[in-house]
């Protein structure tokens, strides 16, 4: 690049000496051109310019050239025939075709309270994914989808919204039920598979709503199965679902196909550091929805099998290094009271009964002693193995339902 100090004005201006007359004229005389070389500066002139003439002819002329040939060709290309498509395309689109006409969009309200009593807080507007149970057009959802909505509509596709109500939930099994007020349609559910028979590898299909983007279709494997996972009510869903089909806020609620098109399971929660999808989501399997769902429709709730205590929180007994679940609380007049189990006192902090096993099975958790009563039913006994001042005894009690 030019510095400004490269750009000087001719030395003679900027001189100090003067010249005489004499040597202003001879150098004046050795400026002038000869007689001699005039003609030839301005041939060599002529010759600039002229070249100058053809480079522009050949500039213009090509700019000329070329939009007169792109004019000519600016067509359309032909297209290429596609073969069919492939019999893994076509197990996939037919799934699409057939389910996504049961797929439904749900939009939720919840108001949020006010700073100030008598005035109304924000309306928070969520949204998730379910499907048709029955021909009676029942909608399955998650729990989490719904919990706390004071309004709630359901679309299919371009259809309008909806209103609906919640017919039943279990927080233990993150599922609701949803009834559609002013049904405008006849529905078609998805046909029910069994989860008891999946296997890793095989093939999954999710469909559902992610980022409000309705009637989304993805693919992938079964990555694992009995998975557990936890629920706001503090108990465990087992046998869960674990796919690589990408789930995303959004997709909650939606059907888990196999490739037959049959439901296998209700997409729940993703493991991701962000929010969205990082190849880890979980899915309720179908033979539990298929035993809660009928009951949330018929009674509104489903039975939760217990003895009547409050148990220390797991955090608490992992700090107190006790490997089991320990009685907080015995409710007046349960099964437990009757069975003489003992709680903390809570004025000393002395500890009660520790369950270790239901049944001779171990338990170390909450949500395992739930699994163990849940396993054993309502109505039947447990032998309950307790640990009291490093005492072991053992009490059957028995269990009831305890979803009042």
């Amino acid at each position: 690049m030019l510095q400004p100090n490269r750009w000087i004005l001719p030395h003679s201006i900027h001189s100090t000496h003067k010249r005489t007359p004499q040597q202003t004229l001879s150098n004046d005389a050795e400026a002038k051109p000869t007689k001699k070389n005039y003609p030839m500066n301005k041939r060599f002139t002529r010759v600039i310019v002229l070249w100058c003439l053809i480079l522009l002819t050949l500039w213009v002329g090509y700019d000329y050239v070329y939009l007169a040939l792109s004019r000519y060709t600016a067509e359309p290309h032909p297209v290429t025939p596609r073969a069919p498509l492939t019999e893994t395309e076509q197990t996939t689109t037919e799934i699409f075709e057939r389910t996504s006409p049961s797929v439904a969009f749900i939009m939720t309200e919840r108001r949020e309270g006010g700073f100030f009593p008598f005035a109304p807080g924000p309306t928070q507007v969520g949204t998730g994914s379910g499907f048709v149970w029955d021909k009676a057009g029942h909608i399955v959802t998650n729990h989490h989808v719904v919990e706390g909505a004071q309004r709630m509509g359901v679309r299919f596709g371009s259809e309008e919204l909806l209103e609906a109500k919640i017919l039943g939930s279990a927080p233990d099994y993150d599922l609701a039920v949803l009834r559609i007020l002013r049904p405008q349609r006849t529905f078609s559910p998805i046909p029910i598979g069994s989860s008891e028979n999946l296997q890793v590898g095989q093939l999954a299909y999710a469909i559902g709503n992610p980022f409000g983007l309705s009637r989304t279709l993805t693919k992938g494997i079964i990555s694992a199965l009995d998975r557990r996972l936890p629920t706001a009510s503090g108990r465990e869903i087992r046998g869960v679902i674990q796919t690589d089909a990408a789930i995303n806020p959004g997709n909650s609620g939606g059907p888990l196909l196999d490739s037959a098109g049959r439901l296998i399971g209700v997409t729940t929660a993703i493991i991701s550091g962000t929010g969205s999808f990082a190849g880890v989501g979980f899915a309720v399997p179908i033979d539990i929805v298929n035993r809660v769902v009928p009951q949330l429709i018929k009674e509104g709730r489903v039975p939760r099998p217990g003895i009547g205590i409050a148990a220390l929180p797991e955090e608490a007994a992992a700090r107190l290094e006790i490997q089991g679940v320990i009685v907080a609380e015995v409710i007046a007049g349960s099964p437990a009271d009757k069975a003489g189990l003992k709680g903390m006192n809570l004025s000393t902090g002395e500890l009660g009964d520790i369950i270790t096993h239901v049944n001779n099975r171990r338990v170390r958790s909450v949500p395992e002693l739930a699994a163990a009563l849940t396993e054993i039913g309502i109505g039947n006994k447990a032998e309950l193995t307790l640990l009291r001042e490093g005492k072991t005894r053992r009490v059957e009690v028995a269990i009831v339902d305890i979803s009042g």
